[in-house]
């Protein structure tokens, strides 16, 4: 296994070589800052935030004079699979910014259900700001990232009521889980099995085998479930809890508004879901972006630019707040 100093190494010289090359600036650029992404090892590996083996994160602190802002990155992957992960030029781009870089994982629903996964990842951000004093970070300007099923998660975080306990024994289980901002990619906006069988009527998207395992459901019986299974499904749902004092959110589809519904696959990925959203956040005087035929690429460009918004930042370093 290469060393760090040996893949730093590897980058300056590849970046080097590149820079000879006759190629458009910006795509230089892009090459180099993934270079510089794929060399760069996290400060803090495999930070365990809570009981579980998936219960980890992998932390990049910014280096900065003031307590830095912080991108948290939650994985997709049908809550069936994934691990942490970051787009490397966004990373890479965050750090130049001064933002700090978090990327968790948590249960997936072959180990546990749903809720698991929404109150693991709330315990994610409790923990960072618990650390926000050891790792130089904001507490007041932390922002979610994720796509798919890492985007409802961030979704949930943001529109859900503070899940802070002032009576916890554990004293990082007192701090807040709310947010600045989210940016997400390709985000289902509802789990709600019912929620979905409406967004896409005459289609089985609903139907979805990532959704009846994440709930251990027969969807075939939707319309005859146990009370308990209807509840869950409107607790984790994020547009449910969505409220007049919710913070700005900024969805990206790799799909347009009008792509056919041809597979469950294309449906839970559509933006019809973010529509619906930002119908209701524009409703409630709340900032809602939904941008379609979009890149992931594109995506991470969009994102840096609209946390740095509401972390009060401007291009490069953080302003005084």
């Amino acid at each position: 296994m290469k060393t760090l100093a040996a893949l730093l190494v590897s980058a300056v010289l590849a970046e080097a070589a590149f820079a000879q090359q006759d190629s458009p600036p910006e795509r230089q650029r892009e090459r180099t800052q993934q270079r510089r992404a794929a060399a760069m090892r996290p400060t803090h590996a495999n930070v365990q935030y809570g009981p579980h083996e998936r219960n980890v994160m992998d932390v990049w602190l910014a280096k900065s004079d003031r307590p830095a802002p912080v991108l948290v990155s939650i994985h997709g992957g049908g809550f069936r699979g994934g691990n942490k992960s970051v787009e490397a030029r966004l990373l890479a781009e965050c750090l130049d910014s001064g933002i700090s870089v978090v990327a968790i994982t948590y249960r997936l629903s072959g180990e546990a259900i749903a809720p698991a996964q929404f109150h693991d990842s709330a315990r994610a951000i409790q923990f960072i700001r618990h650390k926000a004093d050891t790792w130089n970070l904001d507490k007041q300007r932390i922002a979610a990232t994720g796509g798919s099923a890492g985007a409802g998660l961030s979704l949930w975080l943001g529109f859900h009521d503070d899940l802070a306990d002032p009576e916890s024994p554990d004293s990082f289980l007192r701090e807040s889980t709310r947010l600045t901002c989210m940016s997400v990619f390709n985000g289902q906006t509802s789990y709600d099995p019912r929620f979905i069988r409406e967004l896409f009527p005459d289609t089985d998207v609903y139907k979805h085998s990532a959704l009846a395992q994440l709930y251990g459901v027969d969807l075939d019986k939707l319309d005859d479930l146990p009370e308990e299974k209807y509840r869950l499904f409107e607790e984790t749902a994020p547009i449910t809890h969505l409220t007049k004092d919710d913070p700005p959110a900024m969805l990206s589809y790799a799909s347009e508004m009008d792509t056919p519904i041809r597979s469950q696959g294309i449906g839970i990925h559509h933006p019809r879901f973010g529509k619906v959203l930002k119908e209701k956040m524009n409703g409630l005087g709340i900032e809602c972006r939904v941008n379609t035929g979009t890149s992931r690429e594109r995506h991470a460009e969009l994102t840096l630019q609209f946390v740095k918004k509401h972390f009060g930042m401007e291009s490069g370093r953080a302003e005084e707040k």
